[in-house]
């Protein structure tokens, strides 16, 4: 995004930085999208949505060469529009050499849960686009809950550290979440990347979900994207242990997409979803298109739902589309 303002902190008055160790930059950037979502079964609601942040960040440079940001997103979404405007929040120091350390007070992404579906597209993941927010005219719990990809734990109160310097194309990310309030025991996840020949991305991250005491889950994901001129192609799979067969779930995702120029990107998702409790797999399939003017984004997906829940029924079947409109700053 581009910066819409920057001002010196030094210019703030003597008030504002007679506790600063250093003179640094506060950074203002932000985006709003106009959204219209339907399904042929299953909805309610206008279709209609919107979408709206304001991002602040302010750092400098330390005496000891180290970096910090700190940055506070003010966002209309944050609690489904119920009046709950501050989201993510964090800070971060770059050690200059030595990798990044992250406080993420609220709405960071844990090793694992930054990698759930990385898979290629030009808009929303297969699964994602019929949600269960019967705000934007998505499917409403008239069928079942859909299936996402799978997770790790919670993102607020979170520790994480990476570095992308210890060994030429190969970066390591770790997370963590102590126990306590929401937590019942601590959770922690990692995850490893290769990105040392041209074009070629390997991944695969492994984390645990303590949050409920005996229900604690184990998940992990392994994924490959190649990306050769205006192509680019991937894979993932994915698997969530639990303490009952039941409870364990699988998930696959494959996706491609097709630059047509700067401004214009086609692609193709599908993804499928095994419950462990379930006697037949949900799967999605995702039609994108996408169409950048400068800062002004507009982007649709068309998509299919087989056996919405796991549940084999004519009412789990759906197909919905998504166009959305919008603009960075």
């Amino acid at each position: 995004m581009k910066n819409l303002k920057k001002l010196s902190l030094t210019a703030l008055g003597s008030s504002l930085i007679a506790t600063s160790a250093f003179a640094g930059a506060l950074d203002v950037s932000g985006s709003a999208g106009i959204t219209f979502a339907g399904a042929d079964k299953g909805t309610s609601g206008n279709g209609f949505s919107m979408t709206d942040e304001v991002t602040f960040s302010g750092g400098g440079e330390m005496d000891n060469g180290m970096n910090v940001t700190v940055s506070m997103q003010l966002d209309n979404n944050a609690s489904g529009g119920t009046g709950q405007f501050m989201d993510n929040r964090s800070v971060v120091i770059d050690t200059n050499g030595m990798g990044t350390i992250t406080f993420a007070g609220h709405g960071g992404d844990s090793a694992l849960g930054a990698v759930d579906d990385v898979m290629p597209t030009a808009y929303g993941e297969a699964w994602d686009v019929l949600s269960d927010n019967p705000d934007n005219g998505a499917v409403t719990a008239t069928a079942s809950t859909n299936f996402n990809s799978i997770g790790s734990a919670g993102s607020n109160n979170m520790l994480s550290y990476s570095n992308s310097e210890l060994m030429d194309g190969i970066k390591v990310t770790a997370s963590y979440v102590p126990s306590g309030a929401g937590e019942a025991n601590s959770s922690t996840d990692f995850a490893l990347e290769y990105t040392g020949f041209d074009g070629l991305t390997l991944g695969y991250a492994s984390g645990e979900n303590n949050a409920t005491a005996g229900s604690e889950t184990d998940s992990d994901t392994m994924y490959v994207k190649y990306a050769y001129g205006p192509v680019t192609v991937g894979v993932q799979q994915s698997e969530l242990d639990a303490s009952t067969a039941a409870a364990s779930d699988e998930f696959e995702a494959m996706g491609v997409t097709y630059q047509v120029s700067d401004d214009l990107t086609i692609g193709y998702t599908e993804s499928s979803y095994d419950a462990g409790d379930k006697a037949t797999d949900q799967e999605n399939s995702n039609m994108s298109i996408s169409y950048t003017m400068g800062s002004m984004t507009l982007a649709a997906a068309f998509v299919d739902e087989e056996n919405r829940g796991g549940v084999d029924t004519a009412v789990n079947d759906i197909s919905g589309y998504e166009i959305d409109l919008s603009f960075a700053f």
